[in-house]
């Protein structure tokens, strides 16, 4: 039975009742639109505007005109494209009885995914990072890719999306006789928006130690790492106090990502004085890339110290007494690569009796008879030791590491 009330449908001249259908007419001929609220199931064509919500199943065929479309929140159909909004990995997650076969796009990630139902599996990848010079570890770091460059390299990037990079510049080396440690290369992290275009790296080498017959006793720098808009600065040399013969004077120790340690004089030297430690953080960048060096210990007939090399995560330590040696400061951590790895440790400095200890994060340690002082750590940016009586120990060449999400 079809009833029909005058409050609700007005304007009716005639209806026709055909196979399946019920049409209204105005009294012009015209087909009529109802405008209220249909509930119920409506079974057959619907033929015009749907204008409101649908509650409950729509069985057949939806059709709309060129400039139509169909849109449930932020997902549409037209006739020109489909959009099936976007979610995040969270989100994604947080759905409960997902079917088999849903698929969305993940801001997380920034790729379209589809449900196989047990998984998400990865569509139409629209950024990823791949190079030339190295293999994407996706073990070390579950859902992530990690490319490490140990030397000069290069990435190419597809769409754009954000990574996470650690650039850790080359550690200066350690000073000549009673030379201060070498400071650890820069060390910086940080999060870039990445976009379509190649990328070239540069991976800073380890500064060489001061040696004689020099013109100057103090280490090398280390050389700088940079990758886009990051450049770590290399660490700083260690001071010396004498150079090439017994009428030189010594040099103050360099600045950089990290200070190299300064030295102390020995009165058995012509030319006694101190020599100072040098800067960190040079230029200087926010937060921190480094720390600056100690000065060596105060001075004693015969017993010359070197001061500790600056680290990422600390200054380096003055030399507590007259022959022995100031630590290293310590490195900075990153789990960049998914395990805990601290980088860019101070050298320690040398001393007449006890050498430093070189920092944390591949600081090398001094030299003391009748040890020859260590060399920094490759691919940490570790500062290189100061030497008691002889060369200086070379800082370790630095690392760039880049990590970006594949799920």
């Amino acid at each position: 039975m079809t009833v029909i009330r005058n409050n609700s449908i007005s304007g009716i001249n005639s209806i026709t009742a055909q196979s399946n259908s019920l049409n209204f007419y105005d009294t012009s001929g015209n087909t009529l639109s109802i405008g209220a609220s249909v509930t119920g199931n409506v079974t057959g064509n619907v033929t015009g505007n749907l204008t409101g919500n649908v509650t409950g199943n729509l069985t057949g065929d939806v059709t709309t005109g060129v400039g139509g479309s169909i849109n449930v929140g932020n997902s549409f159909i037209n006739a020109t494209s489909i959009g099936i909004g976007t979610t995040t990995t969270a989100g994604r997650n947080a759905g409960v009885g997902t079917a088999t076969g849903t698929l969305i796009y993940n801001t997380s990630n920034v790729r379209l995914e589809v449900f196989d139902g047990s998984t998400w599996i990865g569509g139409l990848e629209t950024y990823r990072i791949t190079s030339p010079t190295v293999t994407a570890d996706t073990s070390s770091r579950p859902g992530w890719a990690v490319l490490t460059f140990t030397g000069p390299g290069s990435i190419d990037v597809t769409g754009s999306g954000s990574a996470e990079v650690l650039v850790v510049a080359g550690g200066g080396g350690g000073g000549y006789i009673y030379g201060g440690g070498g400071g650890a290369g820069g060390f910086r992290t940080a999060t870039l928006s990445l976009t379509a275009g190649p990328y070239p790296i540069t991976v800073g080498g380890g500064g060489a130690g001061g040696v004689t017959p020099s013109t100057s006793g103090r280490g090398s720098s280390g050389g700088d790492s940079i990758f886009s808009t990051i450049t770590s600065s290399g660490g700083g040399g260690g001071a010396c106090s004498q150079t090439s013969g017994p009428s030189d004077v010594g040099q103050s120790a360099g600045d950089g990502g990290s200070g190299g340690g300064g030295s102390h004089w020995t009165s058995s030297l012509p030319n006694p004085a101190p020599y100072a430690a040098g800067n960190g953080n040079t230029p200087p960048t926010s937060p921190p890339q480094g720390n600056p060096g100690g000065d060596g210990a105060p001075p004693a007939y015969a017993e010359a110290s070197g001061g500790g090399g600056g680290g990422a995560g600390a200054p380096g330590s003055n030399g507590p007494v007259a022959g022995t040696g100031g630590a290293g400061g310590n490195g900075s951590p990153s789990s960049i690569t998914g395990s805990d790895v601290t980088y860019a440790g101070g050298g320690g400095g040398c001393g007449t009796v006890t050498a430093g200890s070189g920092g944390s994060g591949g600081g090398g340690t001094g030299g003391a008879p009748p040890a020859a002082a260590t060399d920094g750590t490759d691919n940490t940016g570790g500062g290189g030791g100061g030497s008691n009586s002889g060369t200086g120990a070379s800082g370790g060449s630095g690392i760039v590491i880049i990590a970006y999400p594949t799920a």
